[in-house]
């Protein structure tokens, strides 16, 4: 419960630093605020005054902040410019969206990481060379090279899957997020898979391995017990920035796939210079990295008590 809590309180410091950033660094470009909230126009001096007091541009800039971070943890993200709606009705509307293609693609590169460096790492060979080849080939291709391709071949060719849009209801969202939760997830689960395999590998040679197989116990029972338990840190290390690496890769991946997420939101706000919903979305985004990180911590203190003292 110590370490959790300390943990907690660390991540809540970084949590406010990044939300300090995330503020400040649109004031520091060009213009500053008032560029976006003009856009192209020039505006008359008592348009540009009007804006400033709405805004509250002439307040000390960490009140603007102090306030903006108040209305944040509220759940008041400002209104969008462009939409002329409250922001965090516009991200409640997408957030899910993202969530479940986050998700899939988690699914995926576990499942699929671990298997393939398993198989690597348990039975080397062969069997590893050609994991080895398929992982070099699915990290040094680019994800939007591969949502193209499945594009053109399981959608425009094959016509299993939809090219676009996100779906209704669980199962629709499901079916047409199978595409792009595969292209988000191949370069992740390839990544896993190498340090599965060099995990495992590495436990195999320990010497309470050796000692254990020298006992007689089954090679089946060696693994599960002594191999995978102690192999399986540095498979969650690589999970959890693979998951946040996701919240990121979403970004691309939804606008190859016209799905109206989080992603595409950001993308449209930042040609829009929609500040608002730039800042709402990299704080949202900054948050889940957190908290991911939190979890991998805490799955850390599961796996291996000493590690939390």
């Amino acid at each position: 419960m110590t370490f959790a809590l300390k943990r907690l309180a660390g991540l809540v410091v970084v949590l406010l630093v990044a939300s300090f950033l995330v503020y400040g660094l649109l004031y520091l470009v060009p213009g500053g605020p008032m560029a976006f909230l003009l856009g192209n126009r020039s505006g008359t001096p008592e348009q540009i005054a009007a804006i400033r007091a709405q805004y509250h541009l002439d307040d000390p800039f960490l009140v603007r902040y102090a306030s903006w971070l108040r209305d944040a943890l509220t759940g008041d993200l400002g209104s969008s410019l462009v939409y002329r709606q409250e922001v965090s009705a516009l991200i409640g509307s997408r957030v899910t969206t993202t969530a479940l293609l986050v998700v899939y693609a988690t699914v995926l590169i576990s499942l699929g990481g671990i298997a393939l460096g398993l198989l690597a790492g348990l039975r080397g060979g062969r069997v590893e060379s050609a994991v080895g080849v398929l992982t070099s080939v699915l990290l040094a291709t680019p994800p939007f090279v591969v949502g193209v391709l499945l594009v053109i071949v399981f959608a425009l060719g094959l016509g299993w899957f939809p090219v676009f849009g996100p779906g209704d209801g669980l199962g629709g969202r499901l079916y047409h997020l199978t595409l792009p939760a595969i292209t988000l997830s191949l370069a992740g689960a390839a990544f896993l898979a190498r340090i599965t395999r060099a995990s495992v590998q590495e436990e195999l040679g320990r010497e309470h391995v050796e000692t254990a197989r020298a006992r007689g116990f089954a090679e089946r029972h060696i693994v599960r017990r002594h191999v995978l338990r102690n192999a399986a840190i540095p498979v969650v290390t690589v999970t959890g920035l693979n998951v946040a690496g996701l919240i990121a890769g979403s970004v691309v991946v939804e606008n190859i796939f016209a799905l109206d997420g989080l992603g595409s939101l950001f993308v449209r706000a930042i040609l829009q210079r929609d500040f608002a919903i730039v800042q709402a979305v990299v704080l949202v985004l900054v948050t889940a990295f957190v908290l991911i990180n939190l979890l991998v911590d805490l799955c850390y203190s599961a796996l291996d008590p000493r590690l939390s003292r």
